[in-house]
């Protein structure tokens, strides 16, 4: 193979507005196949996408000899059952992020992992692989800011419509699981440790039953993680990381558009600097870089257990707030 051949479960909008064109675009990568449980859907997006095949069941995509690697956008309690079910069938695995519903549930997809050592797994983290997150992890590893103090995020959108899956809390809704896995993510990404102690306040709405406000500090020991995510709020997004000698912030971190420059921001003593990052889909760069390691038989770019390590952050700052104190991981 000199490609891999793409099947996509479900026409969710994440994949057929967002993953599927940006794959279609990649090097590594096309897109032969999509399912989903209304055969008019599967149609209609095969057809509005240029993808030859349009299955009416996950099951079928599975079973299709001209799929070698699945993407897989649904909900997140059904992010573990399909990726395994994909495995059993013998495909490769990208699915979206967060993993699974906890760190048991994400722990049961490394075990099954394990039992096909052939077949590559990862956790679709897009933002890692957009070179304004390359630079800024360069400057930080090279002491550009000194020593890393502190960084404070924010994630914020304003979304309260019941039907939308992201406010279901029965399937894994909530802002924690959708956004604030990214603060924690980068944090965990930059300071190349995990948090000792974890506190969290969270807000649930009481109609929809999930988490529709979380402010939470991670302890690095002695360095902290400061951030806020929310899903009924004005949209924004921000990181900012605080050193000894500097400082760096990223205006649009995590969903820059794709067909415009980013701008680093790096302070420190001399000045501050505009650095800017020429336009790159994110996505493109996470479906070529997961080929890459599919068609070399190589390492994927983000391992099991990192995602693994994401969840229990997640889990104790939902002890946190539960029991009102820290939590030592």
């Amino acid at each position: 193979m000199n490609t891999v051949r793409w099947g996509i479960l479900s026409t969710a909008k994440i994949g057929v507005e967002k993953v599927i064109p940006a794959l279609q675009a990649g090097d590594l990568c096309t897109v032969t196949a999509i399912s989903s449980r209304s055969p008019d859907r599967a149609d209609a997006a095969a057809q509005k996408l240029g993808i030859p095949k349009a299955h009416s069941t996950y099951e079928a995509l599975l079973a299709d000899s001209d799929v070698d690697a699945v993407y897989i956008p649904l909900p997140n309690h059904l992010h573990v059952p399909w990726s395994i079910a994909a495995l059993e069938a013998g495909k490769h695995v990208l699915c979206e992020k967060p993993l699974g519903l906890d760190a048991a549930d994400a722990k049961r997809l490394l075990a099954a992992s394990e039992e096909h050592p052939g077949l590559k797994v990862m956790e679709a983290f897009m933002y890692r692989f957009h070179p304004q997150w390359q630079l800024t992890k360069a400057l930080v590893d090279d002491g550009k800011i000194g020593a890393i103090r502190a960084i404070q995020s924010s994630f914020l959108y304003f979304n309260d419509d019941p039907l939308n899956i992201r406010n279901q809390s029965d399937i894994g809704g909530g802002g924690l699981l959708d956004i604030g896995c990214y603060s924690i993510s980068l944090s965990r990404f930059l300071f190349h440790t995990e948090p000792a102690h974890v506190l969290a306040a969270i807000d649930i709405d009481p109609a929809l039953g999930v988490d529709r406000l979380t402010s939470a500090i991670l302890d690095f020991g002695g360095r902290t993680s400061i951030f806020t995510c929310s899903t009924q709020a004005s949209g924004h997004q921000n990181v900012q990381i605080l050193g000894t000698e500097g400082r760096i912030e990223l205006r649009l971190p995590f969903t820059p558009p794709p067909t415009e420059r980013c701008t680093v921001r790096h302070t420190h003593d001399a000045g501050t600097e505009e650095l800017v990052v020429e336009p790159l889909n994110q996505y493109t760069a996470q479906g070529d870089l997961f080929a890459r390691a599919i068609l070399e038989d190589g390492e994927v770019p983000t391992p099991l257990t990192d995602a693994i390590a994401n969840m229990r952050v997640i889990d104790a700052l939902k002890e946190s707030a539960d029991r009102g104190a820290w939590v030592e991981l």
